[in-house]
């Protein structure tokens, strides 16, 4: 038996038959117009329409509040999205291997013991002193340590192409349990699970991280609103991604893998 449940969020309709070849979910998001064999995020009780602001968790609210009861007790349950998959870690990287080897199909035994799997972390303290001083002159205000680099935090990061402050404005709209861990996680780390991406096996546990990030972006709103533009649009779906890598690894044994790059609208299966 499959032990493993995989959604694959797409923006694009002409990938149904692609990511069926994966036997993954087929999700579909976003304005394009779907077929009949996609899953959507726009039935029962959902909020399809901010998918612009918040990017796939427009999915995973649907699914906390529609489906996540029906799902099978040992099912892992993962997503993936159209470009980024997670690794078979059995697989050699170096090998001519077609994408249906390369990526994860089911959940090792030896990963029984772990309760979430996230994607390796992406380092932030890399960024070139030339790139601050164009773009982040008041996030460097803000962040004087990043004058080095284990300064450039995930803080430092966020101001600089995310907005200035927003970040704290939000974190200070958390419950105080919540607020001092994670102030203190974006401030003190140069790094995050790369992805916003997650596999977990116990749907209790997925319901309690629904249970705490929704509320709060949806108290996020009242602050930043939805009169966003550019790169900023997705900032609730930022502020998800740096939240869903803090809480996992504060209230779950977390197994890290990698995640590869694999654009399903270019490449043939």
């Amino acid at each position: 038996m499959n032990n493993l449940e995989i959604f694959c969020i797409c923006i694009h309709n002409k990938l149904l038959d692609k990511v069926k070849e994966l036997n993954y979910i087929p999700v579909g998001l976003g304005s394009d117009t779907f077929s009949s064999g996609w899953t959507r995020d726009n039935s029962g009780i959902n909020i399809s329409s901010k998918n612009r602001f918040y990017g796939e968790f427009t999915f995973h609210y649907w699914l906390w509040k529609n489906k996540l009861n029906s799902i099978q007790k040992d099912k892992w349950v993962g997503f993936c999205g159209y470009r980024r998959f997670w690794k078979n870690e059995l697989s050699n990287s170096d090998e001519p291997l077609d994408i249906n080897q390369k990526i994860l199909k089911k959940i090792p035994t030896s990963w029984e013991n772990y309760d979430v799997i996230l994607g390796k972390h992406i380092y932030l303290n890399q960024i070139p002193l030339i790139k601050i001083v164009k773009y982040g002159k008041i996030a460097f205000l803000r962040n004087p340590g990043a004058i080095f680099n284990k300064g450039r935090s995930i803080r430092f990061q966020f101001d600089m192409f995310h907005g200035n402050g927003v970040l704290d404005k939000a974190i200070d709209l958390l419950d105080y349990n919540e607020r001092e861990d994670f102030k203190f996680y974006v401030r003190k780390n140069i790094s995050f699970n790369y992805g916003n991406m997650f596999i977990c096996k116990s749907k209790e546990l997925m319901s309690r991280f629904y249970e705490t990030l929704f509320p709060w972006l949806e108290k996020c709103e009242t602050i930043l609103g939805f009169e966003l533009r550019g790169y900023e649009t997705r900032t609730y779906a930022f502020l998800a991604e740096r939240f869903m890598a803090y809480w996992f690894n504060k209230y779950s044994k977390v197994h890290e893998i990698p995640v590869i790059y694999h654009d399903l609208t270019k490449e043939q299966l």
